[in-house]
């Protein structure tokens, strides 16, 4: 059954992948509109993983909100076992709240190690966000191959028919990239005609790497479908 949609609500979607940008765009645009915290998302497949941050316990996916913005965000690697049903039950979230539009922020491999070749590549499932791409002048995503939790992103939304912007910026795929994530927010931030300003991260680029190495490996463990125990990674704030 595909969803009526429309609305001026957006959901920003971010999760660990190629150089954890989604994890650090969502993240800080989190923290830089001062969203509130108004629930988290559990399933028994994740492992059993709590923070903590100024003595409040927060679960490992959150869900934020502002105006006419949400926030999803997980701090964890997405298993390929219960990709499908997670992804579905965001899906349900955005039909319950009226949510018209999905925007997610990830990684592609790149070649260069240069940053200043660093872009952002858009692919859309529905016309709406086309334009949006082009009055952006941002390039579209032409030719490659998707797999794991983004092609079950981009699947679900489809059939739910919620319009879905999927963001691709280059980077290392290997390794947490917060100097790619810094385009990577400033893109988003064009999209949603926000302003932002990156000086923070740019500032503590090499202890963010360090910060976010073991979520990395354990992300890059499961991009390879191999199960392991969760270290608690920390949140940026």
């Amino acid at each position: 059954m595909k969803a009526k949609r429309q609305t001026n609500k957006i959901l920003l979607l971010g999760f660990p992948g190629n150089g954890l940008i989604g994890t650090f765009t969502i993240s800080y645009l989190i923290s830089h509109m001062k969203m509130r915290l108004v629930g988290d998302i559990g399933h028994p497949g994740l492992p059993p993983t709590l923070f903590v941050e100024n003595g409040e316990i927060l679960g490992p996916i959150r869900i934020y909100h502002k105006d006419n913005i949400y926030a999803i965000i997980s701090d964890v690697p997405i298993f390929p076992e219960i990709a499908n049903e997670f992804v579905s039950s965001v899906a349900e979230f955005c039909r319950k709240n009226k949510i018209g539009k999905v925007i997610v922020p990830s990684g592609v491999d790149t070649q260069s190690t240069d940053s200043k070749n660093t872009k952002t590549y858009g692919l859309a499932t529905h016309q709406s966000f086309e334009k949006i791409m082009y009055d952006n002048d941002m390039p579209k995503f032409l030719a490659g191959s998707i797999i794991g939790t983004d092609a079950t992103v981009i699947m679900v939304f489809r059939n739910y028919g919620i319009p879905l912007l999927m963001l691709y910026t280059s980077c290392h795929p290997f390794f947490p990239d917060p100097q790619a994530s810094i385009f990577a927010i400033t893109s988003l931030a064009k999209v949603l005609k926000i302003q932002v300003d990156t000086k923070d991260i740019q500032k503590r680029i090499d202890y963010l790497r360090i910060q976010h190495r073991n979520l990395m490996q354990e992300t890059l463990d499961v991009l390879q479908e191999k199960p392991v125990p969760s270290k608690v990674p920390p949140i940026y704030r």
